[in-house]
């Protein structure tokens, strides 16, 4: 892995991203809505969103990432992009590490945004720290991003990318602990959720807004996430294929 090769490709991947208003404005401003319009619903019940809203701050990021990072790679493949790409001394580690920091110095000013909508437009109850609060955001969008890139290798257009959403996002969003406590699940549903990394990401949110100090738990959590992140992105580059087919 060469370093300069890496940012060299993270470079040309925001300066992409930079020409599409549209794709930022879903990755930075999507997400807010979303949890607006979470606010809103939960109106008249405001317990509700002070339940269910740390799990929503982390679930509407790891949707949209993994939706914008799969796309975009499948996209590149059909272009010939990567084709290309590989013919440089470019390798795949390159490549793919080029596109996780990318993605994540995009998921840090979409975490920064979303964590001050919410904790002080929405009045979402203030979290034991709001830098961990911020980090947790960061590292979900980050795996959602990673998860995005390891199974864009399996798809060969960008709407079968985009078929991976039920099978891959949704099973992780009913099991995180969103709509019933995981410690209320059957016994089988438990065993499948330990290995979603996506109630990891609630549980360290839902923990850290419960408490008035940071737990040994929050850091626990944020560990498992960010080593999925990390084993999505070393799956991503070993299964990296370069044209499509």
């Amino acid at each position: 892995m060469n370093p300069k090769l890496t940012l060299a490709t993270t470079a040309r991947v925001l300066n992409q991203l930079r020409r599409d208003p549209r794709t930022l404005a879903l990755i930075v401003i999507v997400p807010g809505v979303l949890m607006w319009l979470f606010s809103e619903v939960f109106a008249d019940s405001p317990e509700v969103f002070q339940r269910v809203g740390p799990a929503m701050l982390v679930v509407f990021p790891f949707i949209v990432m993994f939706l914008i990072t799969s796309v975009t790679m499948v996209r590149e493949r059909i272009s010939g992009t990567l084709e290309r790409l590989m013919t440089t001394p470019l390798g795949k580690a390159d490549l793919v590490l080029g596109y996780a920091l990318a993605f994540g110095l995009l998921a840090l000013v979409q975490a920064a945004v979303i964590s001050a909508l919410t904790l002080y437009a929405l009045d979402l109850r203030e979290p034991a720290s709001v830098p961990v609060f911020v980090l947790i955001a960061v590292t979900d969008a980050v795996l959602g991003a990673a998860l995005g890139l390891g199974f864009s290798a399996l798809a060969r257009t960008e709407f079968q990318a985009v078929q991976f959403m039920p099978a891959v996002v949704l099973p992780q969003v009913l099991l995180c602990g969103l709509l019933i406590p995981v410690d209320q699940m059957s016994g089988w549903l438990r065993a499948i959720s330990r290995v979603m990394p996506l109630r990891y990401a609630v549980s360290s949110m839902n923990e850290l807004t419960a408490h008035t100090t940071v737990s040994g738990r929050v850091w626990w959590d944020l560990m498992v996430v960010a080593g999925c992140a990390l084993a999505a992105l070393i799956v991503g580059a070993t299964t990296l294929r370069r044209r499509v087919g």
